[in-house]
Formats: C-alpha cells, sequence, structure tokens
C-alpha cells in the first residue's frame, strides 16, 4: 500500500498574529511526527501551486482577484475577526490547493493508493465567494471538481470530521447531485451550520451533530447510523477527506472527547467503503487541529491508517 505525503515549505509563511490557533507550530509538529521512522515508507511531494482554471470551477474569478489581490506586501490584513492574510498567505494557499488536485491526479491514476496533504491554512469553511473560519479558498471543494473536470468522475464524496462544521463545502456542494457532503461536527458551536435537517437540495447532504461532552462511541454511532451507510450507497468513485483533528479530546476550540484511536478507526472505516465503491481512492486534506499533541498523534493514527498500518 503507497501512501502520498504531500508538504511545501511556504506553508510555514503564512502568518497569524500572536495567540492565533491557527499558528506555523501547526505544520512543524506534523513535520516532526512525519519524520519517525515508521514513516520512512511514505512516499513523498512537493505541492504545486494551484492552477486558475481549478480554482475557478468553484469559486468566481473575481472572487479570487480580489483575494490575491487583498494580500499585503508586509503586515497582516484581517479579512475578519478569525482570518488574516499576510505577505505568505497566497502562496501557502495556493500551494494547499495546488497538493490537493495533486493528489487527485496521482490516486485517480494509481500512482499511489491513497494520500494526505498536509497543507495550511485549512479550507472547509471558505464558501463560493466568502473566506472565513481561517479559510481562504476550499481546497477539498476545488479538488472535489478537479477529480470531475481531469479525470471524468462522476460521484465524488467528502466526509468531514473536524469539531467545527464544514459549512462552505455545504454550501458549494447544496444543490449538486453529483458530490455527496457528510460531516459529523459539535454542536453549538462555529459556524452554527450543520443541523441534522441541512439535507441539500438533492438530499447529498448528511450531516450528524455531536454533543459537546460526546467522545468516540458517541462519534462511532454517528458515522455508522448516519453518514456511512449513505456514503455506501452514494457508491462515490473517490473519497476526499477534511481531515480535522480538532475533536481531539485535548483540543482548545472545541468539547468533543475524541482520542487517536477514533481518528484512526474513521480512516479504515472510510478505506473500507473506498475499497468497495472507489478502487480504495482516498486522498485526506489537513483541516483544523489546534493542540499540538493532540494534532500530531492524530494525523500519524490517520496517516497510519491510510498505510494499512
Amino acid at each position: 500500500m503507497s501512501t502520498l505525503l504531500i508538504t511545501h515549505p511556504s506553508g510555514l509563511q503564512h502568518v497569524t498574529p500572536p495567540g492565533h490557533p491557527e499558528r506555523v507550530d501547526r505544520l512543524r509538529a506534523l513535520d516532526r511526527i512525519f519524520e519517525q521512522e515508521k514513516f520512512a515508507s511514505l512516499l513523498r511531494e512537493s505541492a504545486p501551486r494551484g492552477a486558475r482554471e481549478d480554482i475557478i470551477r468553484v469559486h468566481p474569478e473575481d472572487f479570487l482577484d480580489a483575494m490575491a489581490a487583498a494580500a499585503p506586501a508586509e503586515g497582516l490584513v484581517r479579512i475578519d475577526s478569525d482570518t488574516v492574510l499576510s505577505p505568505g498567505s497566497w502562496e501557502a494557499v495556493l500551494r494547499a490547493v495546488g497538493g490537493a488536485c495533486y493528489a487527485v491526479d496521482e490516486v485517480v491514476t494509481r500512482k499511489a493508493d491513497n494520500a494526505f496533504v498536509c497543507m495550511r491554512p485549512p479550507g472547509h469553511h471558505c464558501e463560493t465567494r466568502r473566506p472565513m473560519g481561517f479559510c481562504l479558498l476550499n481546497h477539498a471543494a476545488i479538488a472535489a471538481r478537479h477529480a470531475q473536470a481531469a479525470h471524468g468522475l462522476d460521484r465524488v464524496a467528502i466526509v468531514d470530521f473536524d469539531v467545527h462544521h464544514g459549512n462552505g463545502t455545504q454550501e458549494i456542494f447544496w444543490a449538486d447531485e453529483s458530490v455527496m457532503y457528510g460531516s459529523t461536527h459539535q454542536m453549538p458551536l462555529y459556524p452554527g451550520t450543520g443541523a441534522i435537517s441541512e439535507n441539500g437540495a438533492v438530499n447529498t447532504i448528511v450531516n450528524a451533530p455531536l454533543r459537546a461532552g460526546d467522545g468516540g462511541e458517541r462519534f462511532q454511532e454517528a458515522m455508522e447510523a448516519r453518514i456511512l451507510p449513505r456514503l455506501e450507497a452514494f457508491a462515490p468513485e473517490l473519497i476526499i477527506i477534511s481531515a480535522g483533528f480538532d475533536a481531539h479530546r485535548n483540543d482548545p476550540l472545541g468539547s468533543l472527547r475524541l482520542v487517536d484511536t477514533d481518528f484512526g478507526w474513521i480512516t479504515r472505516r472510510l478505506m473500507e467503503i473506498a475499497d468497495k465503491t472507489a478502487g480504495g481512492r482516498v486522498v485526506s486534506v489537513l483541516e483544523g487541529g489546534y493542540d499540538l499533541e493532540g494534532l500530531a498523534t492524530s494525523a500519524a493514527a490517520h496517516v497510519t491508517a491510510l498505510m494499512r498500518g
């Protein structure tokens, strides 16, 4: 089983204000964990820049141009109270997008069995025309559209286990029968979307909200009862994972109680479904995770599972 790890040093150049949870140290913690001997067999590639044609399948050209123009030559520009641009941010987000699309290319063409795109900033809160929640572009959504446009896939699924609901991904695919979006997340919590009643215009949105204090047992129940049966019935040709690790019990931004083994479990379950419907094709992109130790050990469990460990 070959697992591809995609990174780029530009992820370290997206600078946020002191005390901001979405910080450069997140990638440093992950870099250290993937230097361990048990990850020596990972295929490793540098993320290319995202192509304009890929981005504008999701985000309109005027929005893209405005975001690129907003990046400062020095200092920080606040888009909202949580979301900032620094001089290195636009390169970082372009590499995150490019890494996600390149992962799709490598996995769909069988050059790797699956992939983990270890880049920041995250993406799942970014709507069609609205960056928010630390997110500047929606990498998972762009990767899904790339899979369809470049490789002719008819059905792509995005499964999101970040502690926060991926409102952007839901908004982008709300009326799209070719993309399923399934999410577990804490409610109530930012951004306030993700109720169980939010099914989308064509019933391809599946939300399984959890309550503060819920742990692995409730997480697994929600996945097994709501999301995984729908995922298998949808029969995706590719599964994209929005891999947020802020549902970890030590994370400062959430109140769920997941541990490393829960992330390994859901990764294996998604791979089982991918084996049945998608030829095993799985691409995972990093979203949240703000306790550095919890992030590192959870991502390690996730990638170990991708390696069939």
